[in-house]
């Protein structure tokens, strides 16, 4: 078993200030009666720090929805570009809701996991649009609706087989890859 303890002000920033705090909780812990333990890992991380990296973080996600939104426009339609947006955004709030319940911390690896994830899904979604784009070409006297189910029935094959070995991979991450990637690999599980 392993438990996180966070303490939420450590006081100055400096080196020695940081670790006295850490020893402490360790002196707290064996003198509590707790049994043996070993310490796993420590990480410090400022509030000035956290705050920035959670901002670049958003940041990073907005911009990137932002870069998708205008690909999709200039190469296919903007109609088609905010339907990606919003099927991305979509996919990422899903994943929140996962995290949020299985209460995982919204680490550096799972905003990494999140972007990669909106980057798998606006390929998927590309390469639908595309295919979607070649049909209206070839089935003009079909409806919309049938174009778009022909479409995706054609790429689901690719879809399946695309996202079937990636989540073999991630899953091999999330049992073997150990404490650090473990986040990542759940937030690509998912």
């Amino acid at each position: 078993r392993q438990v996180m303890i966070r303490v939420p002000q450590v006081g100055g920033e400096g080196g020695t200030s940081l670790s006295a705090t850490r020893a402490a909780v360790e002196r707290a812990l064996q003198s509590g009666n707790l049994g043996k333990f070993t310490v796993v890992g420590s990480e410090i991380v400022s509030p000035t720090v956290g705050r920035d990296l959670s901002q670049k973080g958003l940041s990073a996600f907005v911009l990137s929805l932002l870069g998708i939104l205008a690909y999709i426009a200039f190469r296919f339609e903007f109609s088609f570009a905010v339907g990606a947006v919003i099927a991305t955004i979509h996919d990422i709030l899903v994943t929140f809701a996962f995290l949020a319940f299985f209460q995982y911390d919204l680490t550096l690896n799972v905003i990494a996991a999140i972007l990669t994830m909106s980057g798998y899904s606006t390929n998927d979604t590309i390469v639908i649009f595309d295919r979607v784009r070649e049909n209206l070409r070839s089935m003009r006297r079909d409806s919309l609706n049938d174009v778009i189910n022909a479409s995706i029935n054609q790429t689901l094959g690719r879809t399946i087989i695309t996202g079937g070995l990636t989540l073999l991979t991630v899953l091999a991450l999330f049992f073997f890859g150990g404490e650090v990637l473990h986040g990542f690999a759940f937030t690509m599980v998912v």
